[in-house]
């Protein structure tokens, strides 16, 4: 469970000391919502979708997975 988010971090383009953030309780909810707005901007969708990333899940990364979207890396 921890390599897990320690990969969403990295693909967020976010710092590792993140993480941590991560054990913190409500902070982890700002934070999650940040890193999923992140990796969908990180392969080329818009907020709606990075939005859909937090509320469903289960049915928006598997589109990101196995869509045609590219990684990109941090924009900049």
């Amino acid at each position: 469970p921890i390599y897990n988010l320690h990969c969403l971090i990295q693909v967020a383009s976010r710092p590792e000391w993140w993480l941590i953030l991560l054990f913190i309780p409500l902070v982890n909810m700002v934070v999650g919502v940040i890193v999923a707005l992140d990796v969908a901007r990180n392969f080329g969708k818009s907020v709606a979708f990075g939005i859909g990333l937090v509320i469903l899940p289960i049915i928006f990364y598997p589109i990101l997975g196995f869509g045609s979207a590219q990684y990109g890396g941090a924009p900049g």
